[in-house]
């Protein structure tokens, strides 16, 4: 099975074996992400406050994590025994949470921050890898978003059958298949990895660059800088966009109209919706960026940032707009056309950027500099979380929704200010 692009270059072979893992694995995370906000104020009775802060340092250690398994994997580990030792935490974290107990909930939520600091950076490093080993770096951004299609078919799956079980039959059953979604994913990495360039799994082993020692320092410490300033910039953009599974996710449960055809749709189901529009328009994206490049229009990578801020902040405006002067439940078509918005703004950056820090980051610490990219989603998640508590009732919602407009624009106006400066450290990475 082979993935091509529009010119039908062909993308590495590894690539499916990965699209196939990493989706596994967001099955679990996202399924059991969908829960973990209805579960703690409906099954342990915390007040929205602390349900979002939990929830918001829960993510923001997840993305902490990543730094420290890189760092390990640089040095000591390689990337591929600890793929396979964070798929192990992960599904055994599942596993904690799929059993009562307070001790067994806080246990379950440590081993799935933990497994994630050796997964996350990792397989992500990885994909970047086998393209340079491969001599196809310009399909880097096409194949990134590929992969991305592959977390979000992972997350729609997941997010349906942890909802529905936990809906259903109880929240238990919920966490469980999501451990049942990573065992799945460590199976297929178990028997289909050797398929993956073995190569790309060492560390320090990428033969598309050259050692640090020959590389030009200044230019490695500008092109970090840059890496730098592109994390910072996705601060305010997940604090924004990652309402969807905390407050987003309350307004939706208490304040949105969710019967239809005299159905009420789970709250959690909507969890699914970003991860739908995802996968319908990944590649559509992914066509459109190549097309651009074929025509000889080439969007920056600044470009790209920009126009996701602006579109995830629309988003947000539609909502505030739409909930101003009223207190009555609003129409579930609000709600879909404003993660609409926020997912093509997702598409606009986050693929983007995990495929420059793998042109940007110099070879030795590749894994780590991913680490620091997800380092900010650290940040960002706890600053979501905090955010979470000014949602107050039912008449404060449009002003509420207008604060995750003003972040993201304020923060591309910064940007696109700033961008000559910004390229010129980039030293010709586009």
């Amino acid at each position: 099975m082979e993935i091509q692009s529009q010119r039908q270059i062909t993308h590495p072979k590894g690539l499916y074996v990965l699209f196939f893992v990493e989706m596994w694995e967001r099955f679990s995370f996202y399924g059991m992400r969908a829960l973990l906000v209805l579960f703690l104020t409906k099954e342990l009775l915390m007040q929205d406050a602390q349900a979002g802060r939990i929830y918001g340092f829960y993510n923001g250690f997840v993305y902490l994590t990543p730094i420290l398994g890189g760092l390990l994997a640089d040095r000591f580990l390689g990337y591929k025994r600890s793929i396979f030792l964070g798929g192990v935490l992960m599904m055994f974290g599942h596993l904690s949470l799929a059993f009562n107990g307070l001790w067994t909930f806080y246990l379950g939520l440590g081993l799935l921050i933990a497994g994630n600091g050796f997964f996350k950076p990792c397989i992500s490093t990885v994909v970047g890898r086998i393209y340079e080993l491969e001599g196809k770096p310009e399909l880097k951004d096409s194949g990134f978003t590929i992969f991305y299609f592959g977390i979000n078919l992972g997350a729609i799956l997941g997010t349906w059958a942890c909802a529905n079980l936990a809906e259903y039959k109880g929240w238990h059953y919920g966490f469980g298949i999501a451990a049942v979604g990573m065992l799945i994913g460590l199976i297929i990495f178990g028997f289909l990895g050797r398929r993956v360039n073995p190569n790309a799994f060492l560390a320090n082993g990428n033969q598309g660059a050259s050692d640090s020692e020959t590389e030009d320092p200044k230019q490695n410490r500008e092109r970090i800088f840059a890496i730098m300033v592109f994390s910072a910039v996705t601060i305010t953009f997940w604090a924004s966009y990652e309402q969807i599974g905390s407050s987003l996710s309350l307004i939706i449960d208490r304040y949105v109209d969710r019967n239809i055809l005299g159905w009420e749709i789970p709250a959690a189901n909507y969890q699914s919706l970003n991860p739908l529009f995802v996968v319908s328009l990944a590649l559509v994206v992914s066509w459109m960026w190549k097309k651009f490049e074929e025509s000889g229009r080439h969007i920056s990578t600044v470009t790209k940032f920009c126009l996701g801020l602006i579109v995830l902040g629309l988003g947000y405006l539609l909502l505030s707009l739409v909930t101003f002067g009223s207190t009555e439940k609003f129409s579930s078509i609000w709600i879909i056309l404003s993660i609409l918005l926020l997912t093509i703004g997702e598409l606009f950056l986050s693929p983007v950027g995990l495929s420059l820090v793998t042109k940007l980051a110099p070879v030795k610490v590749a894994s780590m500099m991913m680490g620091f990219w997800f380092l900010a989603n650290f940040f960002a998640h706890v600053l979501a979380g905090e955010l979470t508590r000014y949602m107050g009732g039912r008449e404060s919602l449009s002003g509420f929704f207008l604060i995750f407009f003003f972040l993201p624009t304020i923060t591309a106006i910064g940007l696109f200010s700033f961008r000559k400066k910004l390229e010129s450290w980039m030293h010709g990475v586009k």
